[in-house]
């Protein structure tokens, strides 16, 4: 699914240059589940966003469902995004102004989806989130916990075959932490790749893999002790 060669991603102004990465090889296979670890300034957020087609490398390969992707145009890397990723954020990025409901329908109309089928789908990832007697609701009448839920319905409404989670579970307690933890894990079960920075050794070990990012490089990888609870 994803497969990257000597990626790299640099930061330039007129007095300094900063690496970000300095040539990541890494593949994830169709329905891993990894995690991506390091200290602060590691790299972590910026492969993330390189992986999600929010960015692009200064140079390197990178190959995303067999298609070379690395120096797509930002209209090319929006096709390939929008078809196949959806993304959870730390700070969850709900609109303020749209309901429960009309948040996570947002991603079907950018896919011009009929309305049936978005109604479908719209109400297919509540039930499945556990979040359905909130569709009215705004996103500030919600709990972090519950901000969150609506964040992975709306990153699983269009069916895409990566997610991609930026520290998920930043800013919640343990309880909801956790519970955040077992829907990616169960979305991964049904066969959705998951890759997800995290500072948590426990919420790490819910995946197969475990990947250490040290000063933009890959500093060692490990098999993770996945939860059973």
């Amino acid at each position: 699914m994803i497969k990257t060669t000597n990626l790299k991603k640099l930061y330039r102004t007129e007095e300094v240059e900063t690496t970000a990465l300095g040539g990541i090889d890494l593949e994830v296979k169709q329905g891993q589940f990894v995690a991506i670890m390091g200290p602060s300034g590691c790299g972590k957020s910026t492969l993330l966003n390189v992986l999600g087609l929010l960015d692009s490398p200064t140079s390197g390969e990178y190959s995303f469902l067999d298609e070379e992707v690395a120096h797509y145009s930002e209209r090319e890397r929006a096709r390939v995004r929008k078809q196949n990723i959806g993304f959870v954020f730390q700070s969850f990025n709900l609109i303020d102004e749209l309901s429960v409901y009309e948040n996570v329908e947002l991603p079907l109309l950018y896919l011009k989806m009929a309305s049936s089928e978005r109604k479908e789908r719209v109400e297919a990832a509540l039930e499945r989130m556990n979040i359905e007697p909130r569709r009215n609701h705004y996103p500030q009448q919600l709990s972090g916990g519950q901000q969150q839920r609506v964040a992975v319905a709306r990153a699983v409404v269009g069916r895409p075959r990566l997610i991609l989670a930026d520290e998920p579970t930043g800013n919640l307690d343990s309880v909801h932490g956790e519970e955040v933890m077992k829907i990616l894990r169960e979305l991964n079960e049904s066969g959705t790749a998951v890759v997800m920075v995290t500072h948590s050794p426990e919420y790490a070990a819910y995946a197969g893999r475990i990947i250490n990012l040290f000063d933009g490089h890959v500093l060692t990888e490990n098999v993770g002790q996945v939860y059973n609870a």
